[in-house]
């Protein structure tokens, strides 16, 4: 057969539930552009019905037969089933068929002939006088179908012959912030954060991270707490790397984590916070305190460890972790190495119920940190107050023990609330010291498709880390609303208002307003 017929046949699967009328049928094609507008419209419909094989013209029962042209298909339906319907054997209600749906139709006729004389099957001749008269009547909407599969192809040729990789695709998201704080003499800033992810397959079911980042997003001066999520650093925008980490999976109940630069326990453990957890992304919460439970922030390393997920059954989720804090240095003195001085590890058991409304969980983490690995910070990314982040100093080794308890539950798709807290014990790790005791807690409200889909509203009320005998509550309050301009942009303007930020009743109260952008590809 002719190679219009080899082209109209990658097609005529897609074109669906073909019936016709004789108002159809009596229509003249006027020019191919027409006809491929009625393409354009066609092919948006019913993307998302499954299709049975239908074998009878009259299946269709929205279609009028009064036609020669409907009495022909009709004929060849009945012989040689080539004519796929909906499965409640309609077409889309009462809707009129274009001359080009049917000529689609037809195509599928006459692929199917074309098999059977292929196959050396007997088809009438009568049959074929019928497919030869059909074709010439509509001769006009099958070279509109051709011209386009030929487009269709050339172009998805050059895609493939310049195409970046067949296995990496780029991610991206840029983040713009306009922000000032009122009470501690800073100045408004507009500041920038941008990220570029390579992620790679090899397998269909791994995936290989290779970010790089690159911001000016420095935090206020004279505050402990209250940092977003994007002022994660102050680079002066030069670029490095900001995340390297491969996922993979062994059978179909355990996955693995394995990072080498700058993991985050949330790459890998729930955490419990829907909508608002953005990972250090731009697009949830406007603070790192409002994300998730700063627990899971304890411990985050520069270098590398290993994280597992296993489910047992489909309800419950364990996870295990270990990140190193300084892997790549091989120094002793300087508590360099895998398994030397400076390491945190991680538990959680998580349960999924109400078919995945509630949400529990329950975290361990154990860790010990160093100041001759640059800090002893117990907490990272801008959380906590400073003798919640250092509560034996600055020139100690501390040894954390901490716990923690998390809870959400989405009522329908309008509204979900979080809640945690968190306790930790911290402890000199070498010789006789004093200990500390670490407090934080939060309850948060998020209004997922707030007035319109993919926007989002926000609520958190909580306290930051603290120290149980030295500060005071630094309360934590935060309103947001991110309104999702189209797939691609977002506008998040916010404040957030800090009793104590330092721990400190005496002190001034922080006052942040702030307006993001966040660009996602």
């Amino acid at each position: 057969m002719s190679k219009l017929l080899r082209n109209l046949l990658l097609v005529s699967p897609a074109i669906l539930g073909l019936a016709m009328s004789s108002s159809v049928v009596a229509q003249t094609a006027t020019d191919n552009t027409q006809l491929l507008n009625q393409l354009n419209n066609y092919s948006r419909e019913g993307n998302s019905n499954s299709v049975n094989q239908v074998t009878n013209v009259n299946q269709l029962r929205d279609v009028s037969p009064t036609d020669w042209a409907y009495e022909a298909l009709r004929s060849l339906v009945d012989r040689y089933g080539c004519i796929a319907g909906y499965p409640n054997q309609t077409y889309r209600g009462n809707r009129a068929l274009s001359r080009y749906e049917f000529a689609a139709g037809l195509n599928s006729c006459l692929n199917q002939i074309e098999r059977l004389i292929a196959s050396s099957e007997a088809v009438l001749r009568e049959d074929i006088d019928t497919i030869n008269r059909l074709t010439q009547e509509f001769e006009a909407e099958l070279a509109a179908l051709g011209g386009r599969i030929d487009s269709i192809e050339s172009r998805t040729a050059f895609l493939e012959d310049h195409q970046f990789s067949t296995t990496t695709k780029l991610e991206g998201e840029v983040v713009f912030g306009i922000a000032q704080e009122f009470n501690y003499d800073n100045q408004v800033v507009f500041q920038d954060r941008v990220r570029l992810s390579f992620v790679s397959s090899f397998t269909g079911k791994d995936a290989l991270y290779t970010r790089l980042d690159a911001s000016n997003a420095g935090t206020f001066n004279g505050i402990d707490t209250g940092a977003f999520t994007y002022q994660t650093s102050d680079s002066d925008n030069d670029v490095g790397i900001g995340w390297l980490a491969y996922y993979f999976p062994i059978g179909d109940k355990i996955d693995v984590y394995l990072p080498a630069v700058f993991p985050l326990w949330v790459d890998f453990v729930p955490s419990v916070s829907p909508y608002l957890d953005s990972f250090t992304g731009a697009t949830g919460s406007l603070s790192s305190f409002g994300e998730s439970s700063p627990i899971y922030k304890i411990g985050l390393a520069s270098g590398g460890g290993i994280g597992i997920n296993v489910n047992p059954i489909d309800m419950v989720t364990v996870s295990a972790g270990f990140f190193g804090g300084d892997t790549f240095n091989p120094d002793d003195d300087t508590d360099g190495g895998l398994f030397n001085e400076e390491y945190s590890v991680l538990g959680q058991v998580t349960v999924n119920l109400l078919d995945d409304k509630l949400q529990l969980a329950a975290t361990y983490v154990n860790g010990q940190f160093s100041p001759n690995t640059g800090d002893n910070n117990i907490f990272d990314l801008g959380v906590g107050t400073v003798n919640a982040r250092q509560p034996l100093g600055e020139f100690r080794k501390v040894s954390v023990n901490a716990y923690g308890v998390a809870a959400s539950y989405q009522f329908g798709t309008r509204l979900a609330i979080n809640a945690f807290g968190m306790y930790a014990d911290a402890d000199a790790a070498e010789g006789r010291g004093s200990d500390s005791e670490i407090w934080s807690y939060g309850l948060a409200l998020a209004f997922p498709d707030l007035l319109k889909e993919g926007s989002l509203g926000g609520v958190i009320i909580g306290a930051e880390p603290y120290e149980g005998e030295d500060d005071d509550l630094p309360i934590h309050v935060e309103g947001f609303y991110k309104y999702q301009l189209n797939d691609h942009i977002s506008i998040t303007p916010g404040v957030i208002w800090i009793q104590a930020p330092n721990g400190d009743n005496d002190e001034d109260d922080a006052f942040i307003g702030v307006v993001r952008t966040t660009f996602t590809f």
